[in-house]
């Protein structure tokens, strides 16, 4: 079974006002099939962890590790995360003007598996996803996010993650911009990548209407680059009801200011 491991993590951020420590000690486990929710108020370093993770050089890890497996992510390039089974659902999905859908989804797999897929399957493949996600089958020939909506980017990032098949995903505020409908649709697809490989899911939201859908084997709590609290589905329930303030109470003033 595949586990993703990370242990005391450590990670500083470089501002207009100086060096900034934003993760201040993570240490979370997710095993392959669990669904793992991050909630907490803005700032508090959700999207850093997501980021660290996937390889972004803006961020400094300064202590702790991250392993897949055993092995240390954080010896490995972007491409080789990507490689070995490590996938970002980003907030928001970058336009790649030039590189049509069809192209760059078929470059990833190539990429990932190594050899190229049989034509014939991978177009069954992609259509069927297409489909599935309520997807024109016009996007497949446009640019990558160029023009697309808010919640057609967020499709299209699920669909990414349909076809790609990795061992574990980062969904950074994958609900934020969606209406109710593009909602469920986004939902169903990150369920369906779920039970056709098992895949382990770290699902960040300030929100629980997603967590209406995609159900969480367990809830944390994410204030000033700490886990405050953890527990199971019950737990974002109380925190639809409560919210944060009574963990930032606690909070010293120097908190992280960006995440």
């Amino acid at each position: 079974m595949s586990v993703l491991e990370i242990k005391n993590l450590h990670v500083n951020v470089e501002t207009d006002q100086g060096t900034r420590e934003i993760l201040r000690g993570v240490d979370l486990v997710i095993n392959e099939g669990e669904i793992h929710a991050i909630m907490g108020p803005n700032g508090s370093g959700k999207s850093t962890l997501a980021y660290t993770i996937a390889g972004h050089p803006k961020y400094t890890v300064v202590e702790g590790e991250i392993l897949l497996d055993g092995e240390n992510v954080l010896e490995m390039s972007v491409d080789e995360r990507a490689r070995a089974g490590l996938f970002l659902a980003m907030q928001y999905p970058v336009e790649i003007p030039g590189v049509t859908v069809t192209n760059f989804l078929r470059t990833a797999k190539t990429a990932i598996d190594g050899e190229a897929p049989s034509v014939r399957t991978w177009v069954k493949d992609v259509r069927e996803s297409m489909s599935n996600l309520k997807m024109d089958s016009a996007f497949a020939e446009r640019n990558v996010n160029e023009g697309f909506s808010g919640g057609e980017k967020k499709r299209n990032e699920i669909l990414q993650l349909e076809l790609l098949k990795p061992r574990f995903a980062v969904l950074d505020e994958t609900d934020s911009g969606l209406d109710v409908d593009a909602l469920k649709i986004v939902s169903e697809g990150v369920n369906r990548a779920k039970a056709n490989t098992g895949l382990g899911i770290l699902l960040i939201t300030h929100y629980t209407r997603i967590l209406r859908y995609i159900k969480p084997d367990f809830v944390h709590v994410f204030v000033a680059g700490r886990i405050a609290e953890q527990g199971g589905p019950e737990l974002a329930d109380r925190l639809e009801d409560e919210g944060y303030d009574r963990y930032q109470v606690a909070e010293p003033a120097s908190a992280a200011a960006a995440e």
